[in-house]
């Protein structure tokens, strides 16, 4: 696999994106056949792509990967808890063993269980045609100005609440909370009331509330989220609710709960005034929001730590999923420290992980040429990737955001995204345009985005 530019620091990188270009074309030119793989989520919604493979008996090793690397990814990018497989038994039978709660990928298994609360499944239809077709409904979600309205945006180490009248925030205040290292469900209930009561008081009267909060949201409801990590099964089962309780308790009003990385993206929309907005966050792991055509939100998972990213079979280890060469290493943190001992540099084994980052990111202020080339690597893994995203997501823009890129290596990051983009794939260069925006209008249109999540008559 030749790339027009190569990562200085990881010679072995083989960006998905490269890996199913030449299958495609090895597949075209050889007996080969179309099939689907669809995946299905909550209220039937599905979305289903076709794809060429080889005959079945010809290669099916080299097909039954390229397929199980697509249904990952569909599964990361949509969400869903069942998969259907159209037209090839053998990529069927293998991504059955693979999606079983035994099998390799069990964790994917386990959680989207949890996520849509019903048993994970993967079907088989022998003909392709079978396949269901997509059926879509993205959500016309914020941009809603009108009124007085709350906008709450809850990460792990603060939380972020605006009072907006008519789309102009009147009041802002970030609040220091712990809600990871909590066991208790009664500080997480009490935090958000107290905040969003600090908001209400700055208003007339109260319209609607909006959130954006790191998680996964079905239907406003809290399905996984981070920020319950420490409670017991049993409480997190009762935190679902959490904001629509906390809502109805102050205000009783119109309340819209979405991903925090959507409400990122649709910041940038009204910010850019424009749509197809795909957001990406990296920070302590890689978060993704998107807008599509309409300026709506999707309902996709988008939880793009979990794509594929790299096709080297001695790629990192996510030690979450247990899967090889996925976003959560290439676009976090953990990218950045895991290119040092390649770029020479030696880091205190006693600091935190954002310790070291920080660390770095002092040396590439100072000029230190070695970390050059860090952020050099990871804006060529963002290049092809974005050339990977581009193929289940339509977009013109795409922010970049995140302590990553922070300071002045994440510049370095999107001259080199945009010059992989520019010499692999000039189509791609000419209509998406890579920001990052800048960090206190990013957190002011953060919490006017949030508040403008609700629909109020």
């Amino acid at each position: 696999m030749q790339l027009k530019v190569k990562p200085v620091y990881d010679a072995g990188f083989r960006p998905i994106v490269r890996y199913m270009e030449e299958y495609e074309r090895d597949a075209a030119s050889a007996p080969h056949k179309t099939i689907a793989i669809s995946v299905v989520r909550n209220k039937g919604y599905v979305h289903t792509i076709h794809m060429d493979v080889f005959e079945d008996g010809i290669d099916d090793a080299r097909s039954c990967e390229a397929a199980e690397r697509t249904v990952k990814t569909l599964l990361w990018v949509c969400g869903g808890h069942r998969i259907i497989i159209s037209g090839s038994r053998p990529i069927y039978e293998y991504i059955a063993g693979a999606y079983a709660p035994d099998g390799a990928r069990g964790f994917d298994n386990g959680f989207m269980s949890g996520v849509y609360e019903t048993e994970f499944a993967v079907e088989y239809r022998e003909n392709v045609n079978d396949a269901p077709g997509t059926s879509e409904a993205s959500s016309p979600v914020g941009r809603h100005m009108n009124g007085c309205r709350i906008g709450f945006d809850a990460g792990g180490s603060d939380v972020k609440v605006s009072a907006v009248v008519d789309g102009e925030s009147i009041y802002s205040e970030e609040i220091i909370w712990q809600p990871k290292k909590q066991t208790d469900p009664a500080y997480h209930y009490q935090g958000i009331k107290n905040a969003m009561l600090k908001a209400k008081e700055k208003l007339p009267h109260l319209d609607g509330i909006g959130v954006s909060s790191a998680g996964v949201y079905i239907d406003n409801r809290a399905m996984v989220a981070s920020l319950f990590m420490s409670l017991s099964e049993e409480d997190k089962k009762k935190c679902r609710n959490i904001y629509l309780d906390v809502a109805k308790e102050i205000g009783d009003v119109p309340v819209e709960v979405a991903n925090d990385g959507d409400v990122t993206a649709l910041a940038g929309a009204i910010e850019l005034d424009d749509n197809n907005i795909l957001g990406i966050a990296m920070g302590t792991s890689e978060a993704g929001g998107y807008v599509d055509k309409d300026g709506y939100i999707t309902g996709w998972l988008n939880e793009l730590a979990f794509v594929p990213v790299d096709m080297n079979p001695n790629a990192l280890v996510d030690e979450w999923s247990g899967d090889v060469g996925c976003g959560v290493k290439y676009f976090s943190q953990d990218a950045v420290i895991k290119l040092c001992p390649a770029a020479g540099i030696e880091l205190d084994d006693s600091l935190t992980l954002a310790e070291k980052l920080k660390y770095v990111q002092e040396l590439h202020a100072a000029g230190d040429k070695r970390t050059e080339g860090i952020y050099q690597t990871i804006g060529v893994y963002f290049g092809y990737q974005i050339a990977y995203y581009a193929r289940f997501y339509d977009i013109k823009h795409v922010l970049i955001m995140g302590r990553v890129t922070s300071g002045t290596g994440g510049q370095t990051l999107l001259a080199t995204a945009r010059e992989v983009l520019k010499t692999e794939y000039p189509e791609l260069a000419e209509r998406i345009v890579l920001h990052i925006p800048d960090e206190s209008s990013r957190r002011v249109g953060q919490s006017v985005a949030a508040a403008s999540l609700p629909y109020i008559g």
